[in-house]
């Protein structure tokens, strides 16, 4: 990175701070394993030379969400984050624990996208909700979280904010993914303790966990930029997306209505009507079969991967939209894109 001088301050972060115009990855202390093996979690500063807002991206706070982690990389990995202006902090892996074993959750089983803003002398899960919180969130001004489905479960790319905030409308429509759906604040999630601080902060949820996704991978890339653009950190205020998001402003889950071996009809992004068969479920014999159906019409933006479910299950996440089929073609373009990007890619490699 170009260090030119500057009169900005150093960015303080932990015990370390970080010189106007250089880049540093810093080891947060947080615990000591039960076998004493020290237990750091790994943020990576750009700190411009110019004025500008304080962005924190952040990834697997539920440990096995893993498509967060690659767009952070991909993303510190671009040189145009070399001139941006004001400080980009980068935390590909919060929830260290729950990373290293492939699980949502901490040893000590909680949820730490519940636990926030956490307490200093609290559980495990809770100070490390505390520590991110001191150390990350309250340094910055802005902030993304990276998401992607529960085990098992799949979601359209999509951005979650409180889209009656018009501060939050306008970063969720430049990061221009298929869908914006209005997420009201839940009790102790990390959205809801950035917000108390005056800290607007999106949920990008996109693929599923254990898994990479390459499409909702890119599109979170582009997402992060055009953010970074619209808050004026990066060049230019971005141009129009190719293609407009679709918005919700609620959504319902599809429940199954008994227990057995379970065979969806339905595609992320298809529009459902009121009453559609959507899915089947059958008994191992296949001698009963009971219909899954869409309560009210709009767009499958999230799904279950498991072919055998008990009664209660949730099913298929529907976003309600103006207008379903408008909807599934606008959804329909933005894989389209991406699909015709990668295709040439692989052309120019052979």
């Amino acid at each position: 990175m170009d260090v030119a001088k500057s009169q900005r301050a150093a960015f303080e972060i932990g015990q370390t701070n970080i010189p106007p115009g250089t880049r540093q990855t810093v080891h947060l202390h947080m615990s000591l394993l039960s076998n004493h093996t020290p237990m750091d979690i790994p943020v990576h500063i750009i700190h411009g030379n110019a004025e500008g807002p304080r962005l924190f991206i952040s990834a697997a706070i539920h440990g096995d969400e893993l498509n967060g982690v690659e767009i952070i990389r991909r993303v510190l990995n671009t040189p145009r984050v070399n001139k941006l202006r004001g400080t980009l902090v980068a935390v590909p892996i919060v929830n260290v624990f729950g990373f290293l074993a492939n699980s949502r959750y901490l040893p000590d089983r909680r949820d730490l996208n519940r636990s926030f803003p956490g307490n200093e002398k609290g559980s495990l899960t809770s100070q490390l909700a505390y520590l991110f919180m001191k150390e990350v969130v309250l340094r910055c001004t802005h902030g993304i979280d990276l998401h992607t489905g529960a085990i098992h479960r799949s979601n359209l790319p999509q951005i979650r904010a409180d889209l009656s905030d018009s501060t939050m409308e306008r970063l969720a429509s430049a990061f221009a993914a298929p869908l914006m759906l209005h997420s009201d604040l839940r009790d102790g999630s990390l959205r809801l303790a950035a917000t108390d601080k005056q800290i607007p902060t999106m949920l990008y949820e996109a693929g599923e966990a254990l898994r990479f996704d390459e499409v909702s991978i890119r599109l979170g890339v582009r997402g992060i930029f055009r953010v970074m653009q619209t808050l004026g950190m990066l060049g230019k205020p971005p141009g129009p997306a190719p293609n407009t998001s679709v918005i919700s402003r609620s959504s319902y889950w599809i429940r199954a209505p008994t227990g057995g071996i379970f065979r969806s009809e339905c595609r992320l992004g298809a529009k459902v009507k009121k009453g559609e068969k959507v899915g089947m479920i059958s008994d191992p014999m296949g001698e009963t079969e009971t219909p899954v159906e869409a309560g009210e019409p709009g767009i499958l933006i999230g799904r279950t991967k498991l072919p055998v479910v008990n009664q209660g299950d949730a099913l298929f996440h529907i976003a309600k939209v103006h207008n379903a089929t408008t909807a599934e073609k606008i959804v329909s373009g933005f894989h389209e894109e991406f699909r015709e990007e990668m295709n040439l890619e692989t052309l120019s490699h052979e």
